[in-house]
């Protein structure tokens, strides 16, 4: 019997140990504002300034080593910027409505507009400079005299579309955009209170994920076509648009953005590493891209179709790994774009070589360690970051108009055969004989 007590007792003080651990990470005094489902609204979804959020679980050993950056963040940010917490283990249906899956996960509020990920680096420094330039831009914002959290003359609107049966195909099932889309009927309470929460989640959004809406008393065969059987029904657009998925979550704003941006993350479409044949090539895939690393690939020759398959292949999954980042991707053989390795210094240190370019700050930074997928990571991270070393780009390299790689092995060109006498001529060939 005692021994039965004595392991009960042990239980009960390993399960209230686990239940105070969220306290342990941030203790009552701290400088970090900790969050729960009856505060997060007045101190983040309604708050007039920029709030950091860290999504963290007390088991998780990333967010235990995170703790004292993000108070000594909160201490440094004080007045500037709010800093805050939030125990997603304890409030798991609070962190789902943000979508959040993993720990520690820290999400930027911005007054008026829907929550984005922050994925720099975790230290003081750098989450203390990303937090100033949101409130710097906000500022900005502010100065130009637009009006935050939707109180301005353009919120009167909305950015959602009205479909009908006329324009739904040509809009929605034709369109390779991310669309979701509620079906509602004028008289119903639900869609009247989804109302304003959907108007602001489609000026949010706008730009980036497509909102629309149908009127099913007005349009019964669009009801009908997608199986509407009740009110307000959302429904979302995706890749597959035959097949579109119902939204089951929050009927609020932040839920709705959140959602939509998380599904435009699987729905973006798969990256692409494509051979710079041209000016062309060149505007499409650099000119709007925040960086475009360009890799020149050893002569087909040197390397055959198998090694450049294999560059390109470390290429396509170091890209796939930073598919959502607003970066391109392209390729040129060795002594193709004589005057792009002019300019960026390759060529002299062998192929294959990379450099990171930004065509609008006419800059570029070389890859100074191995062609391999782990360094072209890392090399990709630093340059997302500000990159080190950059260097200036003086002049708008030339670009040549190529013809594209076949994907075979390269041929050996043998000369014709010739004659010595052909060559020096048949007296002279004599006299040396």
């Amino acid at each position: 019997m005692q021994k039965a007590l004595s392991y009960f007792l042990l239980s009960l003080s390993v399960l209230l140990s686990i239940s105070n651990l969220s306290q342990a990470l941030y203790s009552p005094s701290s400088p970090v504002v900790q969050l729960t489902p009856n505060n997060f609204k007045s101190k983040v979804l309604n708050s007039n300034g920029i709030v950091l959020v860290e999504f963290f679980a007390p088991w998780c050993g990333h967010c235990q080593a995170l703790t004292p950056i993000w108070e000594k963040a909160a201490t440094v940010l004080k007045g500037v910027a709010t800093i805050a917490a939030l125990d997603a283990d304890a409030h798991k249906s609070l962190a789902q409505e943000h979508g959040i899956r993993g720990f520690p996960t820290i999400k930027v509020f911005v007054p008026g507009k829907p929550p984005v990920d922050y994925q720099g680096a975790r230290d003081v420094k750098p989450i203390a400079e990303f937090a100033l330039k949101q409130v710097k831009a906000l500022l900005k914002e502010r100065l130009h005299g637009k009006a935050d959290g939707g109180s301005s003359q353009k919120s009167e609107s909305t950015a959602s579309v009205e479909l009908n049966s006329k324009n739904f195909d040509d809009l929605v099932l034709k369109s390779k955009d991310l669309w979701i889309v509620e079906f509602f009927a004028p008289w119903c309470g639900h869609c009247k209170k989804l109302a304003p929460e959907w108007k602001k989640a489609s000026n949010n959004l706008n730009g980036k994920v497509k909102l629309g809406h149908v009127d099913c008393d007005a349009e019964q065969s669009l009801m009908r076509r997608f199986n509407v059987q009740g009110f307000p029904t959302i429904l979302v657009f995706g890749a597959d648009k035959d097949a579109p998925s119902p939204y089951e979550g929050a009927r609020t704003a932040s839920a709705i953005e959140s959602f939509a941006l998380e599904q435009l993350e699987t729905n973006v479409a798969p990256p692409e590493v494509t051979e710079l044949t041209g000016l062309d090539v060149m505007e499409k895939k650099c000119g709007s891209a925040a960086i475009c690393f360009v890799a020149f690939l050893p002569d087909i020759l040197d390397s055959k179709a198998e090694g450049r398959n294999r560059y390109l292949e470390q290429l396509l999954s170091v890209a796939e790994k930073f598919k959502r980042s607003p970066y391109s991707y392209v390729w040129a053989a060795a002594g193709k774009q004589p005057d792009l390795e002019k300019h960026v210094g390759v060529g002299g240190y062998g192929y294959p070589a990379l450099v990171a370019l930004n065509v609008k700050k006419g800059a570029y930074a070389p890859l100074k360690s191995a062609f391999e997928i782990d360094q072209i990571t890392e090399f990709v991270k630093e340059a997302g970051r500000g990159g080190k070393g950059n260097l200036p780009l003086a002049v708008t390299p030339e670009i040549r108009k190529i013809e594209p790689w076949d994907g075979k092995d390269g041929e050996i060109i043998e000369e014709d055969e010739f004659s010595l006498e052909e060559l020096m001529g048949e007296a002279a060939a004599k006299d040396e004989l």
